[in-house]
């Protein structure tokens, strides 16, 4: 097994919905993280590129990897593959990428992922027998469950963010609390720098949904969204809808050619549990992948924990005890970022290895939550 290295991450702007990237297709966002890294590493080109994608079923063709790489201008001989495992899918394109380099399949490969929320599709599901006389549905691709299996049991299938609300539930989270955490997300980002990391495109040059303005008392105005009665889940502390783009240059020894690298990727984790639940899946995952790398939650100098909702950040951090709060999304997390589905694992995983390097050592954790329940982690080491 290869040692393997991040070299370098970068990632666009995130945009809010029907925002400042709203016109920018999956594909071309895809495009500019890719050429991004090649031209900043002056690479003839890598052996493979792997993206994550949650959608897949619009202007991304099903492979947006491969779209990707010959926008981008890489040789046509690089092949592209496109993974899912939904809000995960971009640290799970790195994880792939990690066990080819580890095993000698590839030396260098792109990985990260990308997601137009705004651009997401309507589909048009095919009728049962032909020329029906009646009407037929449009559903939405952007988010959350669409045609679902009848045989799916009903608590499988709950909303996100009632899935938020059952963690608030569990662990007697209040509304005030999530509302703090909130807060503290978009003040943290808008105070964070984050030129080592962002690729602006056009005038696009830093996330959009940053609040600087917010307040306490802003946020206590907004209203429940999934519990009119007794909620305390809002649009004001969960992730937003956002497009964007972000990737890593991940190679081996060889492929350092001498330079220094961000990190070095230690090892990963992966966990499955209640679909209902999906927003502790980081738990578990993160347990195994430190325990793989020989580490312990009091090692690390650094972690991030994706903000799907604050609900969900905050039932994690009550059940890892061990998990220093001070250490987690120290530069805010995505309630003020932005969370485009496919992008999210590779910006946080990004995130980790860039304030790694910035150390100059230690041990960090990139972690998210995924829907329909299951976890994903990488453990750094610099």
């Amino acid at each position: 097994m290869k040692d393997v290295y991040i070299l370098d991450a970068v990632r666009t702007p995130f945009g809010r919905y029907g925002g400042a990237l709203s016109g920018v297709r999956p594909d071309d966002l895809a495009a500019h993280v890719v050429k991004a890294l090649v031209e900043r590493n002056d690479l003839d080109g890598p052996d493979e590129v792997v993206l994550g994608n949650a959608n897949g079923a619009g202007e991304e063709n099903r492979n947006v990897a491969r779209m990707a790489a010959i926008l981008a201008g890489l040789p046509i001989t690089t092949p592209g593959a496109t993974v899912n495992r939904l809000c995960g899918s971009g640290m799970e394109a790195v994880v792939q990428a990690y066990r080819m380099i580890a095993m000698g399949d590839a030396g260098t490969v792109i990985a990260g992922g990308v997601e137009s929320m705004t651009r997401a599709p309507w589909v048009l599901p095919k009728p049962e027998k032909a020329f029906p006389a009646g009407g037929q549905e449009l559903v939405s691709t952007t988010l959350g469950w669409r045609l679902v299996n009848p045989a799916m049991p009903a608590e499988h299938t709950v909303a996100l963010g009632e899935g938020a609300e059952l963690i608030a539930d569990k662990h007697r989270i209040t509304r005030a609390e999530q509302d703090a955490f909130a807060l503290a997300s978009h003040q943290k980002a808008a105070k964070a720098s984050f030129e080592r990391e962002i690729v602006p495109i056009g005038h696009v040059t830093r996330d959009e949904g940053i609040r600087h303005d917010t307040s306490l008392e802003a946020l206590a105005r907004l209203k429940p969204v999934f519990r009119k009665d007794g909620g305390t889940v809002t649009a004001g502390n969960s992730s937003p809808l956002n497009d964007g783009a972000a990737a890593l240059l991940l190679t081996d020894e060889e492929g350092l050619r001498g330079r220094e690298p961000l990190a070095r990727i230690a090892a990963t984790g992966v966990s499955a549990l209640e679909p209902r639940y999906f927003g502790l899946g980081p738990v578990e995952a993160s347990t195994r992948a430190l325990a793989k790398a020989g580490r312990r939650f009091g090692d690390l100098a650094t972690a991030e924990l994706n903000e799907a909702f604050a609900a969900q950040v905050l039932g994690c951090l009550a059940e890892l005890p061990d998990l220093d709060p001070a250490i987690v999304n120290p530069d805010g997390g995505a309630i003020a970022i932005g969370h485009p589905l496919g992008a999210s694992g590779a910006r946080v995983t990004g995130a980790v290895a860039h304030r790694l390097a910035a150390a100059g050592s230690g041990t960090g954790l990139a972690a998210l939550c995924i829907g329909v329940g299951q976890g994903l982690a990488v453990v750094l080491d610099r």
